[in-house]
């Protein structure tokens, strides 16, 4: 009781004691409740530590997964990395291998984050089931595979999600997950769609797409999206920069959150000036082979 106590003395401490008006803002509310809930279950309840940081106005910075191996992700969160985007679309992983790599980011507090492989329910559902917190979704061209994708992501009442009680509610025994109601909102809210904006039909529809309930945030591919441009890695090409303002403003305008990838660590550091919420630098292949391209080079000169 002394620790509902604490969560509870600061939603006291910002009321109109005069009037019995609570002045709280209305997201900063949710958090406390959400943590007042967090402690009485005992913690028995599903997080999203990305939603959580980018709601305290934190930058978070995370890398691409291809390489495979428990340990391998291990030491991105030893690092201090916020977050990893286990790549199943452009690396040789799949479901069977990402569950391991999942289970390790939960240990070492690193978000575990998928990209699916293609637009399908299958893709969708297998990654959810097994624990990840976002699925960032590629090639996306169209409004309607949108919807698509938020009936699959997401339960009812906002999708048609297929009901199962996997993994991250521990197989139907965490406490959140034992009343349907409450285990389909936090499932709602803690685990996140994030389409990529990567092809011309995307950007085209950037202002509608992040308006859809369900669709959490978007992930800006600038590789993709430069060619479909016709600008292939032109990266500081003014309509290009465009481009991504737009998408930018799409997001904050619909408060969705906002992601990029960039291999380059000025660029990273340009993006959350520029007020993204997330950057994804590199893959940690490349980081590697530059860390010990590095080191020979410093070595043997």
């Amino acid at each position: 009781m002394p620790h509902l106590f604490l969560l509870i003395l600061p939603l006291l401490t910002m009321m109109d004691c005069d009037k019995k008006v609570n002045i709280l803002d209305e997201d900063i509310e949710k958090e406390i409740i959400k943590s007042m809930y967090i402690m009485l279950s005992g913690g028995k309840v599903l997080r999203n530590l990305i939603k959580e940081k980018i709601m305290k106005k934190e930058k978070v910075l995370g890398t691409f997964f291809q390489l495979g191996g428990s340990t391998s992700v291990e030491c991105l969160g030893i690092a201090g990395l916020d977050f990893l985007v286990i790549d199943t679309e452009h690396g040789p992983l799949d479901v069977e291998q990402s569950i391991e790599y999942i289970r390790t980011a939960e240990l070492r507090n690193i978000t575990p984050f998928v990209r699916i492989k293609d637009i399908s329910r299958p893709s969708v559902l297998k990654m959810l089931d097994i624990g990840a917190k976002g699925l960032i979704v590629p090639c996306v061209e169209t409004v309607n595979q949108i919807k698509d994708l938020v009936k699959w992501a997401k339960y009812y009442p906002t999708g048609q999600r297929g009901f199962f009680t996997a993994r991250p509610a521990g197989y139907g025994f965490k406490d959140f997950a034992k009343d349907i109601d409450n285990y389909f909102k936090i499932c709602n809210e803690e685990t996140l769609l994030i389409p990529q904006c990567e092809t011309m039909g995307c950007l085209e529809n950037i202002e509608e797409i992040t308006n859809i309930e369900g669709v959490d945030g978007i992930f800006i591919g600038p590789y993709d999206l430069s060619i479909a441009m016709r600008k292939p890695g032109q990266f500081n090409d003014s309509e290009f920069l465009q481009g991504v303002t737009r998408i930018l403003k799409a997001c904050k305008a619909a408060k969705k959150l906002s992601f990029i990838y960039t291999g380059d660590n000025k660029m990273a550091k340009r993006y959350f000036t520029d007020g993204f919420d997330g950057v994804a630098v590199n893959f940690d292949a490349a980081v590697l082979i530059n860390a010990y391209k590095k080191l020979i080079g410093e070595i043997k000169g």
